[in-house]
């Protein structure tokens, strides 16, 4: 049921991707006018996910779910009713306010599983964030189907009947979740002080962890948005077609999730994290430059072009395809993280690095708009992409390197095999399993033993 709350409250968070289009054309917005509903609908879905977490923990995930389906079915219905841009800009914010149900349903989820499959649990629910193709399927046959007719309580057809039929669906799953699930609750932050909740958030990797998430959540959000735009703008293709084109990569970045999750409780989660940022790192490269060619300037001053190359859509898609799969993975990676660092405190940590990634949803659908408007080139999406992935991986390797480096001081300056004449570094203990395991182990004590191995 939290899963299911969560695509549907994921889907409202998300649907302004599709009705942008059609409200862009009857209100006569710009592109930076049409980037800010989706910003500031990210935006409320981002700066409630700390308070939420900390309250699911304190009175369970069943109420909350329940009054966050229906407090977001009140400014759904409205969205409807819209007539201006200033009205739509905030009825966009109050809709906003679903994406704070994903740190609700981790909290939840992790009170009810053990630790040994929290990754999976937790990467099947956040398989909810598939609900951002939902509007793309559905919105483009009810937008064109429906246009020019009217319905019960004067709600218009067109793209005004997708939010008033989100509203009906908001309140029947509100329903379901409060007869279905169990009425007795997990609370694991029930008998916590709040000092005590929020002690965790002076941790640096609790912030460190809260950038990784920009860039795999934070990106997916700022992409799931603004691809459909794209699309159109840039390959010339209708309105369905982008929403389809657009769920090859919402598919993949969310219905991999459970298998990130199953990925990091077998092999880890940092080398999840390791393959996320490489694979991103490759698809955003080749994405920022699609089309282009080699300039050579001669002695003489003369220039001669070399390899010139078009991307496609054909390869395009399967670009983004693959950094969705990438996305995926990570997601689930990066809250692996945080029941093993912080068991007792899921619920703040959670919400804390959710928040961070959902501002990154926030601010990177106007920065596109606005990098474009700077540039001149609409490609400079994946730039921007390209160097939040640079700057997650380079912090995280180092980090890596720089605990090896601490936990082994005796193997920091050898870059080759160490020297024959020093038997300690060539003949570490037999139950050690890695020369670093065994050093960091020694170095740091039993707590850090599984972040070793990890």
């Amino acid at each position: 049921m939290s899963t299911t709350a969560f695509t549907v409250m994921f889907a409202v968070w998300m649907m302004f991707g599709i009705l942008g289009i059609p409200i862009q054309k009857e209100l006569g917005l710009s592109d930076v006018e049409l980037s800010w509903i989706s910003a500031v609908a990210i935006l409320n879905g981002s700066m409630w996910r700390l308070p939420a977490g900390m309250l699911t923990d304190r009175i369970g995930g069943r109420r909350v779910t329940v009054f966050m389906l229906l407090a977001t079915a009140i400014p759904a219905y409205f969205v409807s009713q819209a007539t201006s841009y200033l009205m739509l800009l905030m009825l966009a914010f109050l809709v906003g306010f679903a994406g704070n149900l994903f740190s609700v349903g981790i909290a939840w989820n992790a009170a009810w599983y053990p630790r040994d499959r929290q990754g999976f649990a937790l990467g099947v629910f956040g398989a909810g964030n598939v609900g951002a193709s939902v509007t793309k399927f559905i919105g483009p046959a009810l937008i064109t189907g429906t246009a020019g007719a009217t319905y019960a309580f004067g709600v218009q057809g067109g793209w005004r009947l997708v939010p008033a039929l989100y509203a009906i669906l908001l309140v029947a799953i509100a329903v379901l979740t409060w007869v279905i699930t169990p009425h007795h609750d997990m609370m694991p932050g029930r008998s916590q002080s709040m000092a005590s909740m929020l002690a965790p958030l002076k941790d640096v990797r609790v912030w460190r962890f809260g950038l990784y998430y920009v860039a795999v959540f934070g990106a997916y959000v700022a992409l799931s948005v603004w691809l459909p735009k794209y699309y159109v703008d840039n390959f010339g293709v209708d309105l369905w077609t982008a929403a389809l084109l657009t769920a090859t990569f919402i598919f993949p970045a969310s219905l991999l999730r459970p298998v990130g999750g199953w990925f990091s409780d077998q092999f880890g989660a940092r080398r999840g994290m390791y393959f996320t940022f490489t694979v991103m790192l490759v698809t955003s490269g080749l994405l920022m430059m699609p089309n282009g060619h080699l300039v050579v300037v001669q002695v003489d001053g003369t220039e001669t072009e070399h390899w010139n190359y078009s991307m496609g859509i054909v390869p395009f898609v399967i670009l983004v395809f693959l950094l969705g799969c990438a996305m995926g993975i990570g997601k689930a990676a990066v809250y692996k993280h945080i029941p093993e660092y912080f068991p007792t405190a899921v619920g703040p940590v959670g919400g804390l690095v959710g928040m961070l990634g959902g501002l990154g949803g926030f601010f990177l659908p106007p920065m596109f708009a606005y990098t474009k408007d700077w540039f001149g080139f609409p490609s400079s999406t994946f730039f921007v992409i390209f160097v939040l992935t640079a700057v997650c991986a380079l912090w995280m390797h180092w980090t890596v390197v720089h605990m090896l480096h601490r936990g082994s001081p005796q193997l920091a300056d050898y870059f080759e095999p160490p020297p024959a004449h020093n038997p300690d570094l060539l003949d570490p203990a037999p139950d050690d399993r890695t020369t670093a395991g065994l050093a960091l182990a020694s170095a740091t004590g039993a707590k850090n033993e599984t972040e070793a191995r990890a």
